[in-house]
């Protein structure tokens, strides 16, 4: 590793960290100010704006011509937002999940998942694919927006009050500084994921991994870092709204979106490839349903998930080096994972879904 590449990774971080808590500052004082639920802040400022490197990943990927990482720049930030992210999170301070996500947008996310996984089965997403998928995130942004307007409880001020001390009166044009805090901070999340990706990129290459994998593990989780930055900023300072809907919202928004735009941009349609089709979607698909029984467990997600999510992100990476390297032990490796790891893993989801479904009786 050069030094070059080490000071990009460097740089990557620190601006990531700072842009995360002048976001999550500057959308956090705005929804109390405007009286928005911090729940809609996180699922449509936050969660877009910290998608803004997936977009220009898979959106420059798509003008190049490089399907590959346009497609594993997606799915692979949408598996590692899930895993790595929300177990990240998860073990810094347990998480509160919104009804409103378990009713509506996890299912939304399930949605957007096998739709995009329809629309990618005959092998590319054409241009048509990209309009249908576009024209989707402006009616759920729509949506969201009206509903909580609409249903904004009686005392949502309290609760602002309470959670974000806006006890005092505002000082006019306040918005704006708010507003402004919310630029920055993504100018900064925006910068200090090309500066990572960069300098990832060129390390995985020296690695020698192919251009899908380089897309669904080092780009993936490069892009995925604001996402991270900005959930754990939110954790530590208690605004778990935040902190989960900018994971939904931006997986939500990755698909219909980030996708949207890459296919209506690209030259052609984009190819997703094969292997894509038979492993990564599927898990990626897994993962989003994972969710509900998890969320509606208590509506918490506790740390012992968080460091299973952890855990399987890990058997995840570990399979796609492996597969990529032809490793000896892979074989085994991929019959342990069918027979036992799966299996397993979905036996326990059913059990903790239908105790949460018992008690909800």
């Amino acid at each position: 590793m050069t030094l070059m590449t080490l000071l990009y990774l460097l740089a990557g971080l620190v601006l990531l960290v700072a842009g995360a808590e002048v976001l999550v500052r500057g959308a956090s004082k705005l929804a109390a100010r405007f009286g928005i639920p911090p729940l809609i802040i996180g699922l449509t400022v936050v969660a877009f704006g910290t998608s803004a490197p997936e977009t220009a990943v898979s959106v420059q990927a798509a003008l190049n011509g490089s399907g590959d990482l346009a497609i594993g720049n997606v799915v692979g930030s949408n598996i590692a937002n899930v895993l790595l992210i929300l177990g990240v999170t998860a073990l810094i301070a347990p998480l509160i999940v919104s009804r409103q996500l378990i009713r509506l947008d996890v299912p939304i996310m399930i949605g957007s998942s096998l739709l995009v996984f329809a629309m990618a089965w005959d092998g590319s997403l054409s241009r048509l694919d990209g309009a249908l998928l576009f024209i989707g995130i402006l009616i759920y942004t729509a949506f969201l927006i009206i509903s909580s307007r609409k249903e904004k409880p009686a005392a949502a001020d309290d609760q602002f009050n309470r959670e974000y001390g806006q006890t005092e009166p505002s000082k006019p044009y306040a918005w704006l500084v708010d507003t402004a805090l919310i630029v920055v901070g993504l100018v900064l999340l925006v910068s200090g994921s090309n500066f990572l990706v960069e300098g990832a990129i060129s390390l995985a290459r020296s690695l020698g991994l192919s251009e899908l994998v380089i897309g669904l593990t080092v780009v993936a989780v490069g892009t995925s870092l604001p996402e991270l930055a900005t959930s754990v900023m939110a954790a530590l300072k208690g605004e778990r709204d935040i902190a989960v809907g900018n994971i939904v919202g931006s997986n939500i928004f990755n698909l219909l979106c980030v996708l949207g735009l890459a296919a209506l941009v690209s030259p052609s349609a984009i190819p997703v490839a094969a292997n894509a089709l038979a492993f990564d979607f599927p898990v990626m698909i897994a993962v989003a349903i994972a969710c509900l029984p998890i969320f509606f467990n208590g509506y918490c997600i506790n740390r012992w998930e968080g460091a299973v999510f952890i855990g399987y992100y890990a058997l995840y990476t570990l399979y796609l080096i492996s597969h990529s390297n032809a490793a000896p032990w892979f074989n085994a490796f991929q019959t342990a994972m069918y027979s036992f790891v799966l299996p397993l893993t979905a036996l326990t989801l059913l059990v903790i879904g239908y105790r949460a479904w018992q008690r909800q009786r």
